[in-house]
């Protein structure tokens, strides 16, 4: 893997040669990972001497494109230098054209670096964890590593650069992860709102311009000075926006003989621009709108719009104040996409077109990894636009063919949020291949960031669905990594509960993980062994998540089996807000010819244009509720635990409720009954007592509790024991149990109330099983995983 970043500036990439099957290995933390397209990346732990060095750079130096001059500025670029000569970091904040990233891209190139160097980098839709990784790649030679959050400050330390990040629509926490990551160096953010204060910098309003600087921009614009109470009157119109002066000049070099607008139109330019563009103009700025905020190659931009020369067209669109230049390429500018999805007449680019082109490109073995992390924001909206066409197998498409891309790029985030939109839309097209793929590869992101809940959890349910479509490759994976599965924080080293020694680095200094802190706790399971010997699997107990060495002891001939982990913490029910804001959508597009299992399942709830079914975690924005929710309900009757049901040697029958092989998920089928012999025959059970096998995996086992209720023991993904009670009478039965929120990978708060019914058929050995939120906190929270299922009495 090559260096992203050389030192003279330019820009390279991650770049990848993949093979045939798209494999290859990156290096996180302490985790090797050959990243595998077919059968599910593999992980582990690195051995003494094999983690990479990362040598800085001597000279540091990313900056942006060259651009003209921006007018005015004088005293914002004062203000810029002052905060930095006093050592502290400053956020440029203000309305959207106002001239903030001109702004920030002049100060780049041209105020004092100081230190050693400058960094510019656009942080447009990216996570705050991935712009951290860009930091220390600008800053390092790196040989492809990506180092954990504990030990990204330590490599960091003593780098004094400069930072420009533009489009940092963080909050003020979020800000704070990004100037963590590089402890020593000075930011300018620019961003849409204030959100530096205190401590952490200076926040700077970047205001209209003067109107000298107004009737400068038009007289360049034009050619020659213009009516000197017009630009008067444009400017105060405008409020000194350097954008609509700039449409007010294009509509009147466009159409000479109407001169500048009038200033009462001067904020509704959009629609007389598009009147006088030529058709490849309107064709490549129709492109550009159906990826919304999305930034597009002009090689990307060429191919699907037909422009011979995308590169110079869009700069053109550019001059008109109708798209915007970024480091990658190019994306439409503000209020752009809304006016052209009032505009008629446009022929809709076919998606199917769109998802096919884009497929095939990131899954080619010479696309450099770094441009599909580049594009991820574009692929994240072709999927969704095929999920509200009612096309998830072309949203599994897009997604399966950049995902091992996105993996070698280290690019964590981004990483997630598309296998977030692979997993429902690969359930809800059908495709278990994929979905088995998207749940492994889910559970490997979850080990590399240390979320040991989610890790666990996702991969005891991958290898259950390797198992059932016969890939042993893929199941063997998937119980292989979850050795590595990150410990309790906290666990003193060297205890039964502790992650045990860790590797140092090279050249000295403690690994990562050893603080409870570190959010990212790396163990290496070799430690105290002899080298070259296999290291012994650890499992988690049912109770403490403790490692602790286990035999599972035999599985079922006519069960599925499953990984050999027979304590990993028990899963809940997840349930999310919706996948989707159409508010905010992209340009139409054709969907093209229907597939037969294209179609909106059986009652499927349709909400913001998003398709809400589906039994696995969505990642995704409310069209009532601004931000994603990931959320996981802690539902007592959906996260009952397995049974084990076995034989004491002297042949007398028991029964356990303990926890084995994973995952006890009832929706997400993890879990096996394991019984080492058959058991005895017992009197016929009435009700819902006794064993039950799930259609979607795994065994509950009732307790009659009396009074027409029956009782399962479980544990919820907070890691508390529970009991689950039905009650009810005849032959339905329901349970309601909390839903928290997972975002943070922990238990938040309550956003609700999940109800199980089960209702037993007429031959008293099968029963139905369905699932609703009873009741939310808050609009906009939908359960995901409220498909039913069926049980089955065990003979």
């Amino acid at each position: 893997m090559a260096d992203t970043g050389e030192d003279d500036g330019t820009r390279t990439g991650n770049r990848v040669d993949i093979d045939g099957d798209a494999t290859g290995p990156v290096i996180a933390g302490n985790y090797n990972v050959v990243v595998d397209a077919q059968h599910g990346s593999t992980v582990t732990v690195l051995m003494d001497g094999r983690r990479p060095r990362p040598r800085r750079r001597d000279r540091i130096r990313l900056l942006p494109r060259r651009q003209g001059t921006p007018l005015g500025r004088d005293a914002d670029l004062a203000a810029i230098a002052a905060a930095l000569h006093a050592g502290e970091s400053v956020q440029l904040w203000g309305p959207p054209g106002v001239g903030k990233s001109a702004l920030l891209r002049y100060a780049a190139r041209t105020l004092d670096a100081g230190g050693d160097g400058v960094v510019f980098l656009d942080a447009a839709r990216r996570e705050p964890e991935d712009l951290a990784q860009d930091i220390f790649e600008a800053c390092h030679s790196t040989g492809g590593y990506a180092p954990s959050r504990g030990e990204l400050p330590r490599l960091m330390e003593g780098v004094e650069a400069t930072v420009y990040v533009d489009n940092a629509d963080y909050t003020a926490e979020q800000l704070r992860t990004v100037m963590d990551a590089a402890p020593d160096a000075l930011f300018v953010f620019a961003g849409r709102e204030e959100v530096l204060q205190g401590t952490d910098g200076r926040a700077h309003r970047v205001e209209g311009v003067t109107r000298d600087a107004a009737a400068e921009l038009l007289t360049r614009e034009l050619g020659g000075p213009g009516d000197p109470d017009l630009v008067t009157a444009l400017w105060e119109a405008a409020a000194g926006t350097p954008l609509l002066l700039l449409r007010a000049a294009a509509v009147a070099r466009l159409d000479p003989a109407a001169g500048l607008p009038r200033p009462g139109a001067v904020r509704e330019l959009l629609h007389p621009l598009f009147d006088r563009l030529d058709e490849p103009s309107l064709r490549a700025l129709h492109l550009l709108g159906t990826f919304r905020d999305a930034e597009l190659d002009p090689e990307h931009i060429g191919a699907l719009s037909g422009t011979p020369d995308a590169a110079a067209l869009c700069a053109g669109l550019a001059g008109l104040g109708l798209a915007e230049e970024t480091e990658l390429g190019y994306r439409v500018a503000d209020g752009v996409v809304a006016a052209l999805r009032e505009r008629q007449g446009l022929r809709p680019y076919a998606l199917e077109r769109l998802c096919g082109y884009f497929a095939d490109w990131a899954a080619r073995p010479e696309t450099p990894a770094a441009q599909v992390a580049g594009h991820a924001r574009a692929l994240e909206v072709l999927a969704e636009l095929a999920e509200q066409s009612g096309r998830a197998d072309l949203a599994v498409r897009v997604v399966r063919a950049a995902s091992p891309a996105l993996a070698r790029s280290l690019r964590f985030g981004v990483w997630g949020r598309l296998l977030d939109q692979g997993l429902p839309a690969a359930q809800r097209a059908g495709d278990r291949q994929a979905e088995a793929y998207f749940t492994h590869e889910r559970g490997v992101r979850a080990v590399l960031t240390g979320n040991r809940v989610l890790a666990a959890v996702l991969l005891a349910e991958a290898g259950i669905l390797w198992r059932q479509l016969g890939d042993t490759q893929g199941a063997d994976a998937a119980a292989n990594a979850q050795q590595y599965v990150p410990q309790e924080p906290g666990a003193g080293a060297g205890s039964p509960d502790g992650p045990g020694e860790v590797n140092a680095p090279e050249g000295g200094g403690s690994d990562v993980g050893s603080s409870s802190t570190d959010p990212t706790p790396l163990q290496d399971p070799t430690a105290g062994t002899v080298p070259g010997t296999p290291a012994p699997e650890p499992a988690l107990t049912p109770e403490t998540g403790a490692s602790m060495p286990t035999d599972p002891g035999p599985t079922a001939p006519d069960m599925p089996t499953v990984p050999s982990d027979p304590g990993v913490p028990v899963a809940s029910d997840p349930v999310s807000a919706s996948g989707a804001a159409t508010s905010g959508g992209g340009m139409p597009v054709d969907p093209g010819p229907p597939l037969g299992s294209a179609s909106l399942p059986p009652g499927a709830a349709d909400l913001g244009g998003a398709v809400v079914t589906g039994s696995a975690p969505v990642a995704g924005v409310s069209a009532a509720v601004a931000t994603a929710l990931k959320v996981a309900a802690v539902i007592a009757a959906l996260t009952i635990a397995v049974v084990a049901v076995q034989q004491s040697q002297d042949g007398s029958e028991s029964r356990s409720a303990t926890p084995v092989s994973g995952s006890t998920t009832m929706d997400a089928g993890f879990g096996d009954p394991t019984p080492e012999r058959e058991p005895e025959p017992e009197p016929e059970p009435t009700g819902l007592a006794g064993v039950w096998w799930s259609s979607e995996g795994g065994g509950i086992e009732f307790v009659e509790a009396g009074a027409g209720r029956y009782t399962a023991r479980a544990r919820d993904v907070c890691g508390d024991t529970i009991t689950a009670e039905f009650s009810g009478g005849g032959d339905t039965y329901s349970a309601t149990a909390p839903a928290y929120d997972m975002s943070s990978g922990s238990c938040g708060e309550v956003l609700g109330q999940v109800r199980t019914t089960i209702t037993i058929g007429e031959d008293g050995d099968t029963a139905s099983v369905t699932r609703e939120m009873a009741s939310t906190v808050r609009e906009g929270v939908t359960c995901y995983t409220c498909t039913p299922f069926t049980l089955t009495r065990a003979s």
